[in-house]
């Protein structure tokens, strides 16, 4: 397990000083600017590296819980036996109203926890693409205030249906699914958090590049790289607001940035 900013508190203090918990399902694929924000706002947080069998602690240490994405669907449970805890850790403390952030698989992840269907969709949404919002996220403390449509990036071939209780937030022409809440928990199948330093490391995996021209052709690499850099400006800063107002008023940290 990897940790960074403030030192962890022990158990039984206040969910404002307890650190969040980011369950990483490959080391290629990090928060990016989610955990830019973290560090900026001195945030403590441990890291747990799933496909590096790290196990899973405790959720009742943490303040929060943030998943990532990853290759695997959540029902590869025989390939990643791992899925088993991480989706019986995700509903307990969903459950007990702990807030949660589920990028991409992590928004699998919820919708499976909390006893919605995961299915292929029609075909991969890959590339940098507009998302709607719906009229539910204007009331929404976090997604309040957004753009009604942005551009974001896009990369899986799996959507959910919304678990019982959700609120849906977003959608896109390609899948119904791109957000919702349910009570403190939030799911977001795109990719705000990939800026070009994090896309440029991306170039960097085999798979990834594989994916990619299988899809959209040999030069499907560049051009990600060129979308992601145009979008940037305009998608870090909503990375950063959205999960920012995730940090204040859902999990009610109050760090000062550096």
């Amino acid at each position: 397990m990897h940790g960074a900013g403030l030192d962890f508190p022990r158990m039984g203090d206040s969910s404002e000083r307890r650190p969040i918990l980011v369950l990483q399902h490959a080391g290629s694929e990090p928060p990016g600017v989610y955990e830019d924000e973290l560090l900026h706002r001195r945030v403590a947080f441990a890291r747990v590296v799933l496909d590096e069998d790290e196990e899973l602690p405790d959720w009742r240490a943490y303040a929060g819980i943030v998943a990532m994405g990853g290759a695997m669907s959540v029902y590869d449970e025989a390939e990643h036996p791992w899925l088993v805890g991480e989706k019986r850790l995700i509903a307990e403390a969903v459950g007990a109203d702990v807030p949660y952030w589920g990028v991409c698989l992590g928004a699998q992840l919820l919708a499976a926890s909390l006893g919605a269907r995961v299915s292929r969709g029609a075909q991969a949404e890959l590339g940098v693409l507009p998302v709607q919002l719906t009229a539910a996220a204007a009331e929404d403390p976090v997604f309040a205030g957004l753009p009604a449509s942005f551009q974001t990036l896009q990369w899986h071939s799996e959507t959910y249906e919304l678990p019982p209780g959700a609120v849906q937030l977003a959608r896109s022409s390609s899948y119904e699914q791109q957000a919702f809440v349910v009570g403190r928990a939030y799911a977001l199948q795109f990719h705000l958090e990939v800026d070009s330093a994090l896309a440029g490391e991306w170039m960097g995996v085999s798979e990834f590049v594989d994916e990619l021209q299988q899809l959209h052709g040999e030069g499907a690499p560049a051009a990600l790289l060129a979308q992601v850099g145009a979008a940037e400006h305009e998608s870090v800063r909503l990375a950063r607001e959205l999960f920012s107002r995730w940090l204040l008023d859902v999990v009610g940290l109050q760090e000062t940035p550096a």
